[in-house]
C-alpha cells in the first residue's frame, strides 16, 4: 500500500514565529543592534524590561551596555512606573515587553505615569497582532486601538528590518512617549529596494497604480507589495501607500492619494478591525469628504484561535492568497 506523501514540516512554532516567506532575505535582531547603535551616540539611552529580554531582542544591549540595562522581573506595572522616573531624571528608558502586558496589563501606568506628563519613554511591544499562535492571552489583536485613546502617544507599526532600525532613533529624538509595534527575531528586509526613509507622521508610496490603493502597515505592508507583483501579471495595478505611523496620521499623503478617482481603496493591518488604521483612515476620509470604493483587510474583532500561524494568517484573511483574493472578488 503507497503512502501519500507527507505535507511539509511548518517551521514555526505556536509561540513566536518567523513572518519571513521561503527564501527572503531577514536580518536578525534589528532592534536590539539599532540600539546599542544608538546607545553609542548618546548616554541617555537604557533598556528596560520585564523578564522578556531574550524575547524582544533587548538582551543584545543588555550583552553591550549591562550597565545600563535594567530587568525588573514579571512585574509590567512596575517597569513602566520605574521607566516614568528614568525618564524624569532625563534617561530615554525603552522599554520592552509583550504586547498584551504593555497595553492590557500596564495600561494605567502608562496613562497616568508616562503618558500624562508627556514622559520620553519609548515602548517596543513585541507579538503585535496575529504574530504568535498562542491564542488571546498573547495575541495582541487590540493594543492600537488601547494606545490610540492615550493623548500625545505616538504609534509606530513598522514593516521590516529596515523600518525598525530607521525608527530606533527617530523615537529617540522625538519629545514624547512612543509605542512601537516591534517585529523581533528574523525580520524580513523589503524597503530597502524602494530608497525608503522612515520619518514619524509620514507615509510613502512605495507602489502607483490606477486600479487598487492599498493603505497598509506592519507586516500587511510587506504582503500588499507581494500581492501587488502578483496581480501586475494579471493586469491588474496596484498602489501600495505604506503608513507606519498610525498615530500621528500621515492625513495629507492618504487623502491625496485616496482622492484619485476610479480606484478601490484598501486598508490592511495586523489588527482588529476595531480602532486600528482602518478605522482610523475611515473616519479620515469622511472627515474630509472624500467618497471612495473603500473595504478592510483586518482581523476579525473576535478572540483568535490558537495554532501554527500559516494556518491562523489563512483563516483570518491576513496572508498573502487571502488578501490577494478578497480583492480580486471586490474588483468583480
Amino acid at each position: 500500500m503507497s503512502q501519500s506523501p507527507s505535507k511539509p514540516r511548518l517551521t514555526t512554532s505556536a509561540m513566536i514565529a518567523s513572518i519571513a516567506e521561503e527564501g527572503q532575505e531577514t536580518r536578525s535582531a534589528p532592534f536590539g543592534h539599532a540600539l546599542v547603535e544608538l546607545a553609542r551616540q548618546r548616554q541617555d539611552i537604557v533598556g528596560m524590561t520585564a523578564d522578556l529580554a531574550k524575547y524582544t531582542d533587548l538582551h543584545i544591549f543588555a550583552q553591550a551596555y549591562p550597565q545600563r540595562f535594567f530587568q525588573m522581573g514579571m512585574a509590567e506595572q512596575l517597569l513602566m512606573g520605574a521607566a516614568g522616573g528614568m525618564a524624569k531624571e532625563g534617561f530615554i528608558p525603552f522599554v520592552t515587553t509583550y504586547a498584551v502586558f504593555a497595553t492590557r496589563r500596564a495600561y494605567d501606568f502608562i496613562h497616568q505615569v508616562i503618558a500624562e506628563e508627556h514622559l520620553n519613554v519609548k515602548i517596543a511591544a513585541a507579538l503585535p497582532g496575529l504574530t504568535t499562535g498562542y491564542g488571546p492571552s498573547h495575541q495582541a489583536t487590540e493594543d492600537m486601538a488601547i494606545m490610540r485613546g492615550i493623548p500625545g502617544m505616538t504609534i509606530i507599526d513598522p514593516c521590516d528590518a529596515l523600518d525598525i532600525e530607521q525608527a530606533v532613533p527617530a523615537m529617540a529624538a522625538h519629545d514624547g512617549p512612543v509605542y512601537l509595534r516591534l517585529l523581533r527575531g528574523k525580520v524580513p528586509v523589503v524597503l530597502d529596494k524602494y530608497h525608503y526613509r522612515f520619518e514619524i507622521g509620514k507615509a510613502s508610496l512605495l507602489e502607483d497604480g490606477g486600479d487598487v490603493l492599498i493603505i497598509a502597515s506592519g507586516l500587511m505592508t510587506m504582503r500588499a507589495l507581494a500581492v501587488a507583483e502578483q496581480l501586475r501579471r494579471e493586469n491588474i495595478s496596484v498602489a501600495v501607500l505604506h503608513s507606519p505611523t498610525i498615530k500621528p496620521l500621515d492625513e495629507k499623503t492618504i487623502l491625496e492619494q485616496a482622492a484619485k478617482p476610479g480606484r478601490l481603496v484598501i486598508t490592511a493591518e495586523n489588527h482588529s478591525a476595531v480602532g486600528g488604521l482602518s478605522e482610523a483612515v475611515a473616519s479620515l476620509l469622511m472627515r474630509k469628504g472624500v467618497h471612495v470604493d473603500f473595504d478592510t483587510i483586518a482581523l476579525p474583532d473576535a478572540f483568535l484561535d490558537a495554532g501554527a500561524l500559516p494556518t491562523l494568517h489563512d483563516r483570518y484573511g491576513i496572508s498573502i492568497a487571502m488578501m490577494k483574493e478578497k480583492i480580486k472578488a471586490r474588483l468583480q
